[in-house]
């Protein structure tokens, strides 16, 4: 859908009668009406009078003035049968297609090129000698502006008026020098001439204007050597206007006495000169940029030139942007727009029945918004309506431009509602919908902005009952740009977050089977996306599941060995996602089975908190399953190591239970038992081996003697793993360590006391949590007897006794708190 202006529509087809006549109407606007209707409606439309037929049919046979962007285009415009093609402009040409096209209209008046890096002087000569009634050439971006082009369109162009050679690096002086040939100074006509991003000398202005007698106004804005050179504020002007960065622009256009003609063409060739200048990002320009430039941008928005218009709305666009390759919007030059109005204008702008128009406009809105200040004004001037309804448009630069608006302003949750309220959850969908997968940024800013919208629980709920999972999974299928996945993801992973309810409708729209398929991309950024979505869906049973059902486990491990040296995002995102899948026993087994252990143990070992933590709680569930403990014990260091010996712990202790209780006939019994046997006394010798790493001899003995306060601390320095204290204990599993405390194994008994002085660290997250439930249970009569006993390891008293010195410690700041 296309804005129209109703009221310029209005203001033409007005009879002096007062009554609307539209059959005034402008051409344009009749064959955008019929470019809404399909052929049969369009058929019946045609029947209705001549003119309407003409239109209708859309040869283009009358056609005096064709704007085109893009390659494709560029392509395309040689097939038109225009018989009267006056007025041309457009980008991304080659030498060929401008030479064919000027040969076959050779009546053209107007011609802008570029910017293009593909003409050169060949398709120059072609112009000056085809198009003998040229009276605008305005080339942009062009290597090579030769002396033999110039003078070509001196000899054969007699009414040229305006030359603009902008960005066309090699008009130097050297070249210059030829431009001033005797013939080029002949030009009757010549009242312009832009050499605007040129290496212009002061020497070659100065021979410029003294020379030229019709020559009236001298573009030369942002050529580094006539702005280096101090003398040029000395240069005589001779009456005539010479622009640059050095002088005060603004007041062109009420200070400077000119004609109507040349005023057209001052205010063109400023945007056109500016918007490059914009694009290309020279350095040290932000003074500029808020002292004339935002101001001489929203001035050339209010001017009656369509192609002006859309240069200044584009330019703007782009230097707001604080440098660049920096997305991020310069808050002063964001404020300046505001402040002066520029908001309202574009908006204006926006509603304008020329996409080229609403394209740059719209995409000026969208950048603002990135800006918070800015957004605010946006949304309270009717933005996030327009941006809703241009978002339907056909043509891609639009919807681009409007899904990127809805993009930025969905990042404040003050925006959220008005966005959600207007329609916009369902319009981001359809869109996602009905667009091709090589629409990469349509897509790309309608996923993020669904994503930002998905963060909030509410307008989450909402996404998913409008179809939201389906259209993310089916895109996530569908196209493989990087952008566009990473967008995709991201709003699974908030679907995923926030409820149970999201959770069967990502099952049901094959989100699991998309989520999985990206972690195998081969984009960082899109895997860590994916994986942290399968992390927050891991949470829940009935996920689990799902997930290892459709190969979950078997892609993260195989992630999870590909990312040792990736970044510690992915790391954490994988570790997590196979962290919340390792709650289920059969996935535990699983994990360990397709080789997850060692690479979860490099993660535990990582600098970053984040990582270590994750990997930690997965090697925790992991080592409850006793076909893991003694891979974990080979593969591990320290933290590891102690999850898996207080697995082999747990099996020790309840040997005489289902775990390892032998079943079967009386021989296989007898079998079983001895294998079970050797088992368990393998197990004991290696927790015992684990716990004398952390036995001083010396220290404990001295300890063991001595009731003094240093001899314990001198002990204490070995004794404790800082990664455990990030481990939580349940009741039953304090517990279990409590009564491990009274078996009649010693090597039980000092890895229980190890254990619990390992869960007691006053350094540790969850210390007082557990000092509470041990008191509770009466710990401390059985640590005392351990700490007492004569018969016991040497270890075991010291551990014992570290326990209760802790559990004393946390009491104390317990009532100080109280």
């Amino acid at each position: 859908m296309v804005f129209k202006n109703h009221s310029v529509w209005r203001k033409v087809a007005m009879k002096d009668n007062g009554f609307v006549d539209w059959t005034s109407l402008p051409d344009d606007a009749m064959i955008q009406l019929f470019s809404l209707l399909n052929y049969h409606d369009r058929a019946n439309l045609s029947a209705t009078c001549k003119a309407w037929r003409i239109v209708g049919a859309s040869k283009c046979v009358n056609l005096q003035q064709v704007r085109f962007r893009g390659a494709e285009s560029a392509d395309a415009i040689n097939h038109l049968n225009a018989m009267n093609l006056r007025d041309i402009s457009g980008d991304s040409i080659t030498d060929d297609t401008l030479t064919m096209l000027v040969s076959r209209h050779k009546d053209l008046r107007c011609i802008q090129v570029g910017p293009d890096d593909k003409v050169t002087s060949g398709s120059i000569k072609a112009i000056a000698f085809y198009c003998t009634k040229l009276k605008q050439l305005r080339l942009s971006g062009i290597k090579d502006v030769l002396a033999d082009s110039i003078n070509a369109l001196a000899n054969y162009c007699p009414n040229l008026v305006d030359i603009g050679f902008i960005d066309c690096l090699n008009v130097d002086g050297v070249a210059l020098g030829h431009v001033l040939s005797v013939r080029f100074l002949s030009l009757p006509e010549l009242i312009g001439l832009d050499v605007s991003r040129t290496d212009i000398s002061s020497t070659a202005v100065l021979m410029l204007l003294s020379s030229s007698r019709s020559l009236k106004v001298l573009w030369a804005l942002n050529c580094p050597v006539l702005e280096q050179d101090i003398t040029v504020n000395t240069v005589k002007t001779e009456g005539k206007l010479l622009l640059g960065l050095f002088s005060d622009i603004r007041n062109v256009f009420s200070d400077w006495g000119c004609s109507n003609e040349i005023m057209t063409w001052l205010k063109w060739i400023l945007s056109h000169t500016l918007l490059r200048i914009a694009k290309s990002s020279p350095q040290n320009l932000d003074y500029f940029w808020l002292k004339q430039g935002v101001a001489l941008f929203l001035s050339l928005l209010q001017c009656s030139q369509e192609d002006v218009q859309e240069m200044a709305a584009s330019g703007l666009a782009t230097c707001i942007f604080a440098n660049e390759g920096n997305a991020i919007i310069d808050p002063g030059k964001a404020e300046a727009v505001v402040k002066n109005g520029g908001v309202p204008l574009l908006l204006d702008l926006a509603k304008s029945w020329q996409e080229g128009i609403q394209s740059a406009a719209t995409k000026a809105i969208s950048n603002l918004s990135a800006d918070p200040n800015a957004a605010k004004t946006v949304s309270d001037e009717g933005g996030i309506g327009i941006f809703i309804e241009l978002a339907r448009s056909k043509n891609r630069q639009v919807s681009e431009a409007a899904t990127g608006g809805l993009w930025n302003l969905s990042v404040g949750e003050e925006h959220k509602a008005a966005i959600t309220e207007a329609g916009g959850i369902r319009t981001l969908v359809d869109i996602i919908s009905e667009w091709s997968s090589d629409a990469d940024g349509v897509l790309e800013c309608s996923a993020g902005a669904l994503a930002n919208l998905a963060a909030n629980k509410k307008y989450s709920t909402e996404i998913a009952i409008a179809g939201g999972v389906q259209s993310l999974a089916t895109l996530i299928n569908n196209c493989k740009f990087r952008g566009v996945q990473e967008q995709a993801t991201r709003g699974l992973v908030n679907l995923a977050a926030h409820s149970v309810r999201n959770g069967p409708n990502a099952r049901e729209a094959g989100a699991l089977e998309a989520l999985i398929q990206l972690t195998c991309s081969p984009h960082d950024g899109v895997r860590q996306v994916a994986a942290g979505a399968l992390w927050h869906l891991s949470l829940t049973n009935v996920n689990r599941e799902a997930i290892a059902a459709a190969g979950g486990v078997e892609a993260l491990v195989t992630l999870a060995q590909s990312s040792l040296n990736a970044s510690q995002c992915l790391q954490g995102m994988v570790a997590g996602a196979l962290w919340g899948l390792s709650m289920s026993k059969a996935n535990s087994i699983a994990i360990g089975r397709e080789g997850g252990i060692p690479p979860l143990i490099v993660f535990a070992h990582s600098d970053s908190h984040d990582v270590h933590e994750v990997a930690a709680g997965a090697l925790w569930n992991l080592a409850f399953d006793h076909s893991n403990v003694f891979q974990i014990v080979e593969e591990g260091g320290i933290p590891a190591s102690f999850m898996a010996a207080l697995a082999l712990a747990y099996i020790c202790y309840g040997s005489g239970n289902n775990e390892l209780a032998p079943t079967g006939t009386s021989s296989e019994n007898t079998s079983k038992s001895v294998s079970l046997d050797e088992a368990r006394t393998t197990a004991l010798k290696h927790i015992e081996a684990f716990i004398l790493t952390f036995s001083d001899p010396q220290a404990f003995a001295a300890a063991v003697v001595s009731s003094s306060r240093a001899a314990l601390d001198q002990a204490i320095e070995r004794a404790y793993i800082l990664e455990t204290g990030l481990l939580r204990c349940s009741e039953a599993e304090i517990g279990r360590f409590i009564a491990m405390l009274q078996s009649s194994s010693s090597i039980l008994k000092a890895f229980a006391a190890f254990s619990l002085l390992q869960f007691t660290d006053p350094q540790g997250r969850n210390a007082v949590y557990h000092a509470s439930l041990m008191l509770d249970a009466g710990a401390v009569k059985v640590l005392r007897a351990a700490a007492a006993s004569a018969n016991e390891p040497v270890e075991v008293k010291i551990f014992a006794k570290i326990v209760l010195r802790n559990l004393e410690y946390h009491q104390q700041e317990t009532l100080y708190l109280v």
